[in-house]
């Protein structure tokens, strides 16, 4: 059974997928980044593993995000959402610049996430 950082870093995979796809098609430049940032990466077989899933299954973007957003609200606040932007940031790069639907999908992240845990943290407050 995978440990909870394993499924974290599954999770990177299916959101560097939504970027990838972002923009309709996976371009070979963004396949090119995504090994150059998997080469020295401690989870690089889960990560690439779930990218790889979500592309030969060819799921939704909205659907893949959503699996990704839920995933990282249950495991709570970390550290590694950080370098989860920035590896998103570096996938939508690698191909003719950053696009719109990819800025989208990165600041909607990072919103959606903390917008979670402050409603939470509200939550938790109201219950004491």
């Amino acid at each position: 059974m995978a440990s909870e950082k394993e499924k974290l870093y599954e999770t990177l995979g299916e959101l560097l997928f939504a970027i990838a796809k972002a923009d309709g098609v996976i371009q070979e430049e963004e396949k090119e980044a995504l090994n150059k940032l998997l080469e020295r990466h401690t989870w690089a077989a889960e990560i690439k593993w779930s990218f790889d899933y979500e592309s030969n299954k060819n799921a939704s973007i909205e659907e893949v995000y959503n699996k990704v957003l839920n995933y990282c609200h249950s495991y709570g606040p970390a550290p590694e959402y950080e370098e989860f932007i920035d590896a998103m940031k570096t996938i939508a790069q690698a191909a003719e610049g950053v696009e719109e639907r990819e800025s989208s999908i990165i600041e909607s992240f990072s919103k959606d996430l903390t917008a979670r845990f402050q409603r939470d943290i509200e939550r938790f407050g109201k219950i004491r």
